[in-house]
């Protein structure tokens, strides 16, 4: 069985490339195509994505915790795949039906009727992805590699052809055939362990946890795909352009430890099928340590800095971004933490009724929030539903992860680790008043933080994840 620290590293590489290849373009694209034609763009890419969520529903949770309980069976594998695949498709035909109504009757997509029809071949092209077959089978090296070099020629294609303003359909062009060249890649690889068969088809046992946890992602997806559709619609292009800009970042930092999630998550479920209680909590109490020991430097970090990161990233005329992103960053401990609660605890729990529950919850809360904040405060008040939901969320999984295992909120370590820190924030604060130069700002508070990080978790907190990793470097 591959070890969780080799396929933390291979994870982190896969899903910081997802965002660090785009990273690496955007600095380019945002100043060639400006911020209301990258509005647009991730626009109509919400609004795909939310066609993806619902073409998906719960495959990613329910394909990785079977796939990694019937690993071991070939036949089993087998069925659970075709199953699994056919229950996609079903629901890939309808988003596709739905998705071409809604371009011809809604007026706002029919604008951009070419960008929506390039959207098509995502959703359709995102069946044949499969990654929860690889991360069930807990083989990220392979898909850690073929990314890597989709995303090259990505990057490469990016600046070749996309020169000028009006080159944003390109653009979003370049992105969806992404989607569809690592399809095509892995569905030829996955003829290696297993075989479709409408003979090996068992929908019903399938069908509950399918709906619920799709249904849950679809539902929290209220303030995260909905936040920017409903923010399209309502304040435009432009502000859709800041407010995307504003979770840029903060996407590629959760992102890895989204890594360590999606790794932890197959690794749960085993221990739980094989009732090593003991271990699955020790893991989980590791998890929340390491969040701990990541984040609150990281967002720290980031709001002190965030102006400059900004004009880094996106270049001058994106100052609108700058409020949405200080109020978002706290989300990476929020959401983070979050995550081990549902993905490493409830999940291979099978607790599908409570996340469903928590989640209509938060939901209703977005819709309202959305409803109340959006229209006056635009950017800015998308930012601040999509704090309130997910904090909310995070106080109802809490309170259910304790009924079950007795698994509170570490307020202890949480305090520790914060007071830890503060002087590395007070450290930012002095460069950014004494130097004025923004790069030579953003160089030395990244060298001293990285410094100050290193001293504290080797002589104060002492994490021995993070201390592993810190030595293997020193080495």
């Amino acid at each position: 069985m591959p070890s969780v620290k080799k396929n933390f590293l291979y994870s982190s590489v896969l899903t910081t490339a997802n965002y660090i290849f785009p990273l690496l373009t955007y600095p380019y694209v945002s100043r060639i195509l400006g911020v209301t034609n990258i509005g647009v763009c991730n626009f109509i890419d919400s609004i795909i994505n939310y066609f993806v969520l619902f073409s998906m529903m719960g495959i990613s949770t329910v394909g990785i915790r079977e796939v990694a309980i019937n690993k071991n069976n070939p036949q089993k594998l087998s069925s659970v795949f075709s199953s699994l695949l056919t229950l996609n498709a079903i629901t890939t035909i309808i988003g596709i039906i739905v998705l071409a109504i809604s371009t011809i009757t809604v007026p706002k997509l029919q604008e951009n009727i070419q960008l929506m029809f390039f959207g098509a071949f995502k959703l359709l092209f995102n069946l044949f992805l499969i990654e929860w077959f690889y991360k069930g089978l807990e083989d990220f090296r392979y898909v850690t590699m073929r990314t890597i070099i989709v995303k090259c020629f990505y990057v490469a294609s990016v600046f070749i052809f996309v020169r000028k303003a009006n080159d944003y359909p390109i653009y979003y062009l370049l992105t969806v055939l992404m989607v569809v060249v690592n399809a095509i890649i892995n569905v030829i690889h996955s003829r290696k362990f297993v075989s479709f068969s409408f003979h090996k088809i068992e929908l019903k046992k399938y069908l509950k946890p399918f709906f619920t946890l799709g249904l849950y992602l679809l539902l929290t997806s209220m303030y995260v795909s909905f936040n920017v559709i409903y923010l399209g619609f309502t304040g435009g292009d432009t502000q859709v352009g800041y407010y995307t800009t504003a979770t840029k970042l903060y996407t590629i930092l959760i992102a890895l430890f989204s890594a360590f999630t999606g790794v932890m998550l197959p690794r749960m479920s085993s221990l739980i099928d094989e009732g090593r209680f003991a271990e699955f909590q020790n893991k989980l109490t590791q998890s929340i340590n390491i969040l701990m020991s990541f984040s609150i430097p990281a967002i720290i970090f980031m709001i002190l800095l965030t102006p400059q990161i900004v004009l880094l990233i996106s270049g001058p005329g994106y100052g609108g971004a700058i409020i949405p992103m200080r109020i978002i960053m706290p989300l990476m401990f929020i959401i983070g933490y979050e995550q081990i609660l549902i993905v490493q605890t409830l999940m291979p729990l099978k607790k599908d009724k409570i996340i469903f529950r928590n989640s209509i919850i938060g939901a209703i809360l977005a819709i309202s929030l959305n409803i109340f904040l959006v229209r006056q405060l635009q950017a800015v008040g998308s930012a601040i539903v999509w704090l309130c939901c997910e904090t909310s969320l995070l106080i109802l999984t809490q309170i259910a992860v304790n009924k079950s295992i007795k698994l509170s909120f570490p307020t202890s370590s949480f305090l520790k680790t914060i007071l830890s820190f503060l002087p590395m924030g007070v450290f930012i604060w002095l460069i950014t008043i004494y130097f004025q130069n923004t790069y030579l700002q953003l160089s030395l508070s990244a060298i001293i933080s990285i410094l100050y990080f290193i001293a504290i978790e080797l002589w104060l907190l002492k994490n021995e994840f993070i201390i592993g990793i810190i030595n293997r470097f020193r080495l």
